[in-house]
């Protein structure tokens, strides 16, 4: 028998749209695209579940459930982490957009709330446990409602793919779409123990501590390797804090900025003939969100913070 019998224009349109609906993929589930997108911003299953405190079993099923309903391969699976095809970032921009939007409302509806909830802050580390840590009480007396997490993770968190609201980096921002204000300039010395600072020599090449090799992209640790290349570095370290403990054992002469060594007092300071640089420290706020309210006020303590405290950042009264 051949086909059912059709008759008129409408029945043939009727029949080629039921068609066309059948073979389109199926609509995805926005909680399958969520697992996605962690799974794009971190590489990896286990750090993708880590962040949605799932199992990575999980992630893996939401991203395959995902592939099944746009009926398309996302990602490469390679030994070293999972890869975007040509169609998966098509599919990770759209739902960057879509989480963009739905951040957005999410935001609008916080603006007009009052000063509660979570602000996410991302800076060095010694920035933090050295600095401002202990200088937050106020902040909680303030606004005991707005709770705080500072992430000073050696990676630079991104605001635009929103791991963070707020950000403290050294150096002007290039990132144009960014809220930036120069927040301080940062002085620099040479550090030491007082029984090490006793030895050091004029003419003679001091034991340095310094940064491990992956910290080259860190201006302070490109600049110690370059006016100290002929130095031993018996002690590297990616942390200025770390650093600062080995200087108060002995193991050297370290480089650090002013506001690390005020809270080292067993540390002095070490003249060496070169003075390092002063560096500018800024904050980056996100555009979207500089109107909601408990980011405001945690932004404009932070400028506060740094004004007020500014002769321990510089060693300079003004």
């Amino acid at each position: 028998m051949g086909q059912p019998y059709r008759t008129g224009w409408l029945s043939e349109i009727v029949y080629n749209y039921t068609m066309a609906v059948q073979k389109r993929a199926e609509v995805p589930d926005w909680e399958d695209l969520r697992y996605f997108l962690a799974l794009v911003r971190h590489g990896s299953l286990s750090a993708a579940a880590r962040t949605l405190k799932v199992s990575h079993a999980t992630v893996a099923r939401r991203v395959t459930s995902l592939e099944a309903a746009l009926r398309a391969s996302l990602f490469d699976r390679r030994v070293d982490g999972y890869v975007l095809t040509a169609r998966g970032r098509q599919i990770a921009e759209t739902a960057r957009a879509m989480e963009d939007a739905a951040i957005a409302v999410a935001d609008q509806a916080e603006a007009a709330g009052g000063l509660a909830g979570l602000v996410r802050l991302t800076m060095g580390r010694s920035l933090a446990d050295a600095f401002v840590i202990d200088r937050l009480g106020d902040l909680r007396e303030q606004h005991p409602s707005i709770d705080l997490e500072i992430v000073t993770d050696s990676r630079v968190m991104s605001l635009s793919r929103r791991e963070a609201d707020i950000a403290l980096r050294f150096g002007q921002p290039k990132d144009s779409d960014l809220l930036t204000q120069r927040l301080a300039t940062v002085a620099f010395d040479f550090y030491a123990s007082r029984q090490v600072a006793k030895t050091i020599a004029k003419d003679a090449q001091p034991v340095m501590i310094g940064f491990d090799a992956e910290s080259h992209f860190i201006a302070d640790a490109a600049w110690l390797e370059r006016e100290f290349s002929d130095s031993r570095f018996a002690v590297r370290s990616n942390s200025q804090t770390s650093q600062a403990a080995a200087a108060r054992a002995g193991l050297g002469v370290a480089q650090l900025p002013l506001y690390v060594a005020a809270s080292n007092p067993d540390l002095v300071p070490v003249r060496l003939g070169k003075k390092p640089p002063d560096r500018e420290l800024w904050l980056l706020l996100r555009r979207d969100i500089a109107r909601v309210p408990r980011v405001r006020v945690v932004a404009d303590y932070l400028v506060a913070l740094f004004r007020r405290e500014r002769r321990i950042l510089t060693g300079r009264p003004h």
